[in-house]
């Protein structure tokens, strides 16, 4: 019971981080159509900037001033860059948010350096939450899931509730009746995607000290970001949420369960040894296999339902 617990809450966790880093992500292409290769890099380029600003003043100032620096550096790109070859297709505005990600990769090394940098947990949130039989779980933890639910919650008061929001919505079916209402549709679609970056930025600041902070987090997360997206249905906030908790909790328990196949069949009676034919493939672990669930999840996800757990389009 302790193993299933504490496990689960920090699959619950882990996939609450996951929905932060692909919420932004399903906004943009929800509302733009716009699969933006570069979303991860922003995630990055958050932590990068929490770790500066919690270096000159503390986490709590960096926990809301660098989503929304990286927010205005997202709208810039879609305002100078992006915009430029959108009337181009899509094929021209993936080449472009792909070459983008390589070089904020590139300027982070050239700031910062290749190697990890020391962006710590802040000492008001390094210590257990409780005590669960003989394990602790850590406050960071809940409070990456504190702040992930308060987004989700934010995210859906903003879209429903407010003028705003109704605007964003009505501008993705009828851009040119909002249009011709008196709105700036290209200036919408420019806070959409500054403020999907902004939510990436968001995680980063959140992810970076609970995890490492090094130049190659974007490439290490950047895939599951696109795994979950898919797999939730793309453009489906509620399937992106649904995706997260899913592969966060199936990865975390995998992680977590070190028997084979040969392991299952020895109990059953069957000796399997070097000789038995698929020696290699009966001796891997469930834990070795883990980081291969979320795609395999994947693959069966496009052969049986291609549209997602919640998606409503294909993309």
């Amino acid at each position: 019971m302790e193993f299933t617990l504490i496990t689960l809450l920090n699959g619950l966790s882990y996939g609450l981080l996951l929905f932060m880093l692909s919420s932004g992500l399903t906004l943009i292409f929800s509302m733009m159509g716009v699969l933006n290769f570069a979303h991860a890099s922003f995630y990055m380029i958050g932590a990068y900037v929490a770790y500066a600003i919690s270096g000159a003043v503390n986490f709590w100032v960096a926990l809301v001033l660098a989503p929304l620096l990286v927010g205005v550096l997202g709208a810039a790109v879609e305002r100078y860059g992006l915009r430029s070859v959108h009337k181009y297709g899509h094929i021209p505005e993936l080449l472009f948010t792909f070459g983008l990600s390589y070089v904020l990769v590139e300027v982070v090394q050239l700031i910062w350096g290749r190697a990890a940098v020391r962006y710590v947990i802040p000492p008001e949130l390094d210590g257990p939450l409780f005590t669960l039989y003989t394990t602790t779980f850590p406050i960071y933890r809940g409070f990456m899931m504190f702040i992930a639910l308060l987004m989700l919650a934010s995210i859906y008061l903003m879209l429903t509730r407010t003028r705003i929001g109704l605007v964003i919505q009505a501008a993705l079916t009828h851009p040119e009746s909002v249009e011709a209402l008196g709105h700036n549709v290209p200036r919408v679609f420019m806070l959409v995607f500054g403020g999907g970056c902004a939510l990436a930025a968001l995680a980063g600041v959140i992810g970076g000290n609970a995890f490492v902070t090094e130049p190659g987090m974007a490439a290490t997360v950047g895939s599951i970001i696109f795994v979950v997206v898919v797999v939730g249905g793309m453009g489906s906030l509620g399937g992106a949420l649904l995706a997260s908790l899913l592969i966060g909790v199936i990865q975390t328990f995998a992680v977590a369960i070190d028997y084979s196949m040969a392991d299952v069949l020895s109990r059953v009676g069957m000796m399997v040894s070097p000789e038995t034919p698929g020696y290699s493939v009966l001796k891997l672990t469930i834990a070795q296999t883990a980081p291969i669930l979320p795609y395999l999840f994947l693959v069966l996800i496009l052969i049986f339902r291609p549209k997602g757990l919640m998606g409503t389009r294909e993309g």
